[in-house]
C-alpha cells in the first residue's frame, strides 16, 4: 500500500487540524466504498474489519492505520493499493470533504502495475 504525494500533502494537513488519523474502507453501500479519513478512534473498528496497513506519512510522527472491512478485503487482496486525492465531493463524514477533495483507491493487479503507480510509490517513499 502507498500514498501518492498529493494525499501524504493533504494528510500532513488534515493531522495538523485534527490530530492524529486513521482511515477506514468499507466494502461500500452509502459510503460507495471510498477510503474515509477520521480522528483517530473516532470510527469504531470490530470483528469485521482488519488493520491492512499502518501508513507512515514524512511529518508525521505516528502511522496511519489503514482499516479495511474483511469483505472487502477479499476482493482486493490480489491488488496493490495506493491512496491518491482527486477533486471532487467527498463524503460528509471524511475529513477532506470541506478541503474540495476527496481520497481515493487506484488498485492494480499485485506484480502488474504501470509506471505511474510506480512513480507514485517512489515520490511518496522520498517525499
Amino acid at each position: 500500500m502507498a500514498l501518492t504525494p498529493a494525499a501524504a500533502d493533504l494528510l500532513r494537513r488534515l493531522r495538523e487540524l485534527h490530530g492524529p488519523l486513521m482511515f477506514h474502507q468499507s466494502g461500500g453501500c452509502c459510503d460507495g466504498s471510498a477510503p474515509m479519513c477520521y480522528p483517530e478512534g473516532e470510527f469504531r473498528t470490530g470483528g469485521s474489519d482488519i488493520l491492512l496497513a499502518s501508513l507512515s506519512v514524512e511529518g508525521i510522527d505516528e502511522a496511519i492505520g489503514f482499516w479495511m472491512s474483511k469483505s472487502q478485503y477479499e476482493v482486493w487482496s490480489h491488488t496493490h493499493l495506493v491512496v491518491d486525492v482527486v477533486p471532487g465531493r467527498g463524503s460528509g463524514f471524511s475529513l477532506e470533504a470541506p478541503e474540495g477533495v476527496r481520497f481515493l483507491i487506484r488498485s492494480h493487479l499485485a506484480g502488474t502495475g504501470d509506471r505511474s503507480y510506480a512513480v507514485a510509490e517512489r515520490a511518496a517513499r522520498e517525499g
